[in-house]
């Protein structure tokens, strides 16, 4: 009864996994594709959003970018376990913070394939309010910092739940 139950919550965090990060890949392959097909120019401008192509070779927001191969490697070994650790903690979590980390997985696994495959990740969502601008992101980043959001109002809820208990 307990494996019934866990194979029938493993498969929906898997699909989950598998459904953002097969979305994040055709949009990365679309903005990729437009970009060869206008040779770089900005494929979309309006007052508060750009679409352009960004290669980040870095993590988050461009933090901790290399030209040298072998901390890069050494960086996307560390994401890689990192990304293990989390699907663990998935498997042994329930309820929201499950679907938090399976959030945070699909969209980590999105941005690790793009450093193995590419070499850097290509962000492109480019949101700005006259010359202030955000960090240019993509879809994996947005269900990463949305399955982050969630665990932190989870920990905030528990947390206060359990002070109000004692």
């Amino acid at each position: 009864m307990i494996f019934k139950n866990l194979s029938k919550n493993l498969i929906l965090n898997l699909l989950i996994i598998m459904f953002i990060f097969t979305v994040d890949r055709i949009t990365k392959i679309y903005i990729i594709y437009l970009n060869d097909k206008t040779y770089g120019a900005e494929l979309f401008l309006s007052k508060f959003l750009n679409i352009s192509l960004v290669w980040n070779q870095g993590i988050a927001f461009g933090l901790f970018s290399f030209d040298q191969s072998h901390l890069y490697n050494l960086l996307t070994l560390v994401i890689t376990v990192i990304i293990c650790v989390i699907f663990v903690m998935m498997v042994q979590s329930h309820g929201l913070k499950k679907y938090s980390l399976a959030m945070i997985t699909g969209g980590a696994l999105g941005n690790l394939y793009d450093r193995i495959a590419h070499k850097a990740v290509p962000d492109f969502i480019d949101f700005h309010i006259s010359n202030f601008h955000w960090f240019i992101f993509n879809i994996a980043d947005i269900f990463i910092t949305i399955g982050v959001i969630f665990m932190i109002l989870f920990e905030l809820l528990v947390n206060n739940r359990e002070h109000e208990k004692t």
